[in-house]
């Protein structure tokens, strides 16, 4: 089904690629996005959904010294996030704290409270423990998995662990398993890694090909859903992991990301087709399925696409579902508009 954009706009000055869910922030619907200016100075905007659901207000707009290329916020603290960043051809990652007083639209300071420089190649994420208050956090670059202590309070951060994906890997991005405070998937060009944080050692893989972002179902244990270029999206079943239990069709060009919505069975991709499609991700569990037919599972009859939003002008990079109000997502296009919808028109017909 093609639609239309019946949604929110908001205008970024710049280029931008990484949009997050304000988790912590539960009194409203807010989201955290930040600019990819090459010859500019970056900004940091915090994004919140008026009270009657009819615009995008800037709650706080902030200067960032460099090009924002990952971006997200802490799930406990709603004043705290994490950006990797680049300038000229070196990278870095730091976490920074909102300043208290941050309601005057006058470009406030961020105050950078832990570095994480212990990277020689090029980092892709940072990733926080999606469950709760937790005083680790995971980067990853081209090659190596580190994992890290912060303490918020005392501005400090230690690497604790390292490992490397191995010489035939070049990692490109990664997901926590809110399930397993140990567990991370990492994803690559030909698999998927799963990784262990008290030993640091890969526990099990998956080998496909060109995997390009990977999200948890926060609600089923086991359900992890990838974005591929080609293939488009996956959804599998970590312990029949030999083929996925379902595959949708994806975008007609590169699917760049994924993203799971538990509380309605439901997933967002985007890609640089300059869409968003919104899928029916209605899966039986693996004890549901019967072992003679794991490969039948994925072609249902039913038209798995309930909507495809349309009318973006650029590659579509930044997904975020509102954890305050599961109907609700923003997505953000390269040229930096951000859009929020409801999806509540499509739920009946799941």
């Amino acid at each position: 089904m093609q639609g239309g954009s019946s949604g929110i706009g908001y205008g970024l000055k710049y280029q931008a690629r990484c949009i997050a869910d304000v988790k912590a922030d539960t009194d409203h619907t807010s989201f955290i996005t930040g600019t990819l200016s090459l010859k500019e100075e970056n900004e940091v905007h915090l994004i919140r959904l008026s009270s009657g659901g009819t615009e995008l207000i800037c709650e706080g707009l902030f200067s960032h010294p460099n090009e924002i290329w990952d971006l997200a916020s802490c799930p406990y603290d709603q004043r705290i996030f994490s950006t990797v960043f680049s300038s000229g051809e070196s990278y870095g990652a730091a976490v920074w704290q909102i300043p208290e007083l941050y309601g005057q639209l006058n470009s406030p300071q961020l105050e950078r409270i832990a570095v994480l420089d212990a990277h020689a190649c090029k980092i892709k994420c940072v990733l926080w423990w999606p469950s709760g208050r937790h005083d680790k956090l995971v980067s990853i670059d081209d090659e190596n998995l580190f994992l890290w202590s912060l303490d918020s309070s005392r501005k400090a951060s230690q690497v604790i662990s390292k490992e490397s994906a191995g010489m035939l890997h070049y990692l490109s991005g990664g997901a926590w398993d809110p399930h397993d405070v140990n567990a991370v998937a990492s994803t690559c060009e030909w698999s998927i890694q799963f990784w262990d944080l008290r030993t640091m050692k890969k526990t099990n893989s998956i080998e496909h090909a060109h995997v390009r972002n990977a999200d948890y179902d926060t609600k089923k244990k086991h359900i992890l859903v990838t974005a591929e270029d080609e293939s488009g999206i996956c959804i599998w079943d970590l312990r029949m992991p030999k083929v996925p239990i379902k595959e949708l069709p994806g975008h007609t060009h590169w699917t760049w990301t994924v993203k799971c919505n538990p509380e309605y069975g439901l997933i967002l991709s985007a890609g640089t087709d300059s869409s968003v499609n919104l899928w029916s991700a209605s899966t039986s569990s693996s004890d549901d399925l019967t072992s003679e037919s794991p490969i039948e599972s994925p072609t249902r009859r039913v038209d798995p696409l309930l909507n495809s939003y349309s009318d973006y002008e650029d590659s579509v990079y930044g997904l975020a579902w509102s954890s305050r109000e599961p109907s609700i997502f923003a997505s953000l296009s390269y040229d930096g508009r951000v859009v929020v919808e409801s999806v509540k028109p499509y739920l009946s017909k799941k």
